[in-house]
């Protein structure tokens, strides 16, 4: 690893703008995290009036969290070699771009590869701009800044369910996306003006594309196998084909980044057990949240008739325990450690969703994935801690990487897992895919929590 120079290591001057330059970023980050949630209450008009396949609507979540995930790294890679500032105002001109496309698209196509196009913007912009966080302020006040801005994931999941029901029953659905475009070119000229020119590593570290390739085609691999399963079958060559596909995949990008003169991640620290257990604690609370939000927003919509933004009220509760959740444990972990609020928290979020697979109707869909909402709070929150709490400071960009990766992974196999569970309910045909869905997340939350049980490390000290 190359040492720092002295001038890299000397503080930098205080600049005077940064906590106006810290609300754009924020607002920025915010738009990336809106477009997963925002999307969810639109999907049932998207539906209805491009004449999407249950695939096409899978891959209108999917296809956007993939490639946000699947090239996070080399976007942080690409940060370091170009700058932050001028990889953050590309990323977000690009994301911009994209979500005009999209906004503006007449079929199924047009629609998938305008989230693809947002999904490589929001790469580019999400690590440039806690780079330039990180670089903006020092000591306490970096603490308050970065608290700022973890704050805008479980703010921004809230916000996109109700601005979502507002957009869709208001200006119609391609104003989830094309709200982006103003905001989007506002906050790029405020950024340009204000941001200071920041010079680039002197190491100057290589792209390791093939990487970044190898990582994504085997998760879209993976994904495809999932989503194509609710039609052809669990059991049938296609999704054997595919997920052995996705396997021999990440097996040769494993292989890959021990080799690699400039990897994307450090493999290694996946052998670590806190590592290992935040990154799979936040891919299962990112997939369940995902799994409440596609199946509900379907359910009340389609199998009851509720207009947008009247599923987009019925989803508040929701969001906030969601916040609750996730305000208690941060509260209350350097206490407990991580494995008592881990298995609390899928412990929840077994039971409520259990709920709506025993009885299904308003009432007890709200309740039960209120109850489930709280559990996936927690686990947000303790992932962040477990995978974080017990690395070096020099590999603290990694892990936050590593995890910020699962994280978008989760969302894709949420949607892609529900989209098959729940085939014939999103085809109108029955009610019982919603029922099974449900099911599917209750089991997959139980298992969750044996597997948690086992890896989240217990008290401190201990």
């Amino acid at each position: 690893m190359t040492r720092p120079t002295a001038a890299e290591t000397s503080p930098q001057p205080v600049h005077p703008a940064r906590w106006r330059i810290l609300g754009f970023l924020g607002v920025a980050q915010l738009m990336l995290i809106l477009d997963v949630t925002v999307v969810a209450i639109a999907l049932p008009h998207m539906e209805t009036d491009l004449g999407l396949s249950r695939e096409a609507v899978a891959w209108t979540v999917s296809a956007y969290t993939l490639t946000f995930g699947g090239l996070m790294l080399l976007g942080g890679r690409i940060t370091d070699l170009l700058g932050a500032k001028r990889v953050m105002l590309a990323g977000l001109l690009v994301f911009t771009a994209a979500s005009l496309v999209t906004g503006l698209a007449g079929s199924a196509g047009m629609l998938v590869g305008g989230r693809v196009a947002q999904g490589v913007g929001a790469a580019l912009l999400s690590p440039a701009a806690l780079s330039l966080v990180v670089s903006l302020f020092d000591g306490e006040e970096r603490n308050r800044a970065l608290g700022i801005w973890s704050a805008l994931g479980g703010g921004g999941a809230a916000l996109g369910v109700l601005l979502g029901g507002l957009l869709t029953a208001g200006l119609g659905w391609p104003w989830v996306f094309r709200i982006n475009v103003p905001i989007g070119l506002v906050i790029a000229a405020a950024l340009a003006a204000m941001l200071p020119a920041r010079h680039t590593s002197p190491s100057r570290p290589r792209l390791d594309v093939l990487g970044a390739i190898l990582v994504t085609a085997s998760s879209a691999s993976l994904i495809y196998a999932l989503i194509a399963a609710g039609e052809r079958g669990w059991l049938t060559a296609l999704t054997g084909g595919l997920v052995l596909a996705a396997a021999v995949g990440y097996l040769l990008f494993t292989i890959w980044q021990r080799r690699a003169r400039s990897p994307l991640m450090d493999v290694r620290l996946l052998a670590r057990r806190p590592v290992t257990t935040g990154a799979f604690l936040i891919m299962m609370a990112t997939a369940l949240m995902i799994a409440v939000f596609f199946l509900g927003t379907f359910y009340f919509q389609h199998a009851l008739g509720y207009g947008a933004l009247h599923t987009g009220l019925l989803f508040l509760p929701v969001a906030v325990a969601t916040m609750i959740g996730a305000n208690l444990t941060g509260r209350l972990i350097g206490r407990w450690g991580g494995r008592l609020p881990a298995v609390v928290g899928l412990a929840l979020a077994a039971a409520g969703m259990a709920v709506p697979a025993v009885s299904l109707d308003t009432v007890t869909v709200v309740a039960g994935v209120a109850v489930a909402a709280a559990g996936t709070g927690a686990m947000f929150v303790v992932a962040s801690a477990t995978a974080l709490g017990q690395v070096a400071p020099h590999e603290a960009g990694v892990a936050s990487g590593i995890v910020s990766t699962f994280h978008e992974f989760g969302a894709s196999i949420g949607a892609a897992v529900m989209s098959s569970a729940a085939a014939a309910s999103l085809a109108g045909t029955t009610l019982s895919g919603f029922t099974r869905g449900f099911t599917v997340a209750a089991v997959a939350a139980a298992v969750g929590l044996v597997i948690a049980a086992v890896l989240t490390p217990g008290r401190p000290g201990r």
